[in-house]
């Protein structure tokens, strides 16, 4: 590879995952030519753009991103072949993961880094696939907000057919 090719392939990257909020490290070596290509049209199909780069090339694309973005914390991550998975959605990858290795044993996450926070290791795999999205998150909210105005509203139902029935008891007598 030359200088150039070095260069571009530094600037394509530093474009990639400095505008990417969401991305993940993982180790998809020991996989068949087969194998890898089923990953890459399942990462398709859900939208999440797999690339395969070198280490070296990886950490000069992040290391002169600003300090506030936290990529330090994934160089420990780049060692061993590296696939670069990248999505909009926090989860995709994780999920991804996990149903292509219940018939396989890799791709092994080395890291993923989620809005500046990194997480380390294949053990952080479970907890990644249980993030949950912006769009989530909003209709949790939305929905506590909404819940103390109903529950008063249901008890002013069920208050006016209590004295409905009360006058209508009374009447009667």
């Amino acid at each position: 590879m030359t200088r150039e090719d070095k260069a571009a392939a530094i600037a394509e990257l530093k474009e990639e995952l400095g505008g990417a909020p969401f991305f993940y490290l993982a180790d998809s070596s020991t996989l068949t030519v087969a194998k890898i290509n089923k990953l890459r049209r399942m990462c398709f199909e859900k939208g999440i753009k797999i690339k395969v780069a070198k280490n070296t090339l990886i950490q000069k694309a992040l290391e002169n991103e600003p300090e506030s973005k936290g990529y330090k914390g994934l160089f420990g991550a780049l060692h061993g072949p590296t696939t670069i998975l990248i999505s909009s959605n926090p989860k995709a990858p994780a999920q991804l993961i996990e149903e292509f290795r219940k018939s396989e044993e890799r791709p092994l996450l080395k890291a993923a880094y989620i809005d500046s926070a990194v997480f380390m290791g294949d053990d952080q795999l479970k907890a990644l696939t249980q993030l949950k999205t912006k769009e989530e998150m909003v209709g949790e909210i939305i929905g506590l907000l909404q819940s103390p105005g109903r529950r008063l509203a249901s008890q002013l139902k069920a208050t006016g057919g209590k004295l409905a029935g009360i006058v209508k008891t009374l009447e009667e007598r």
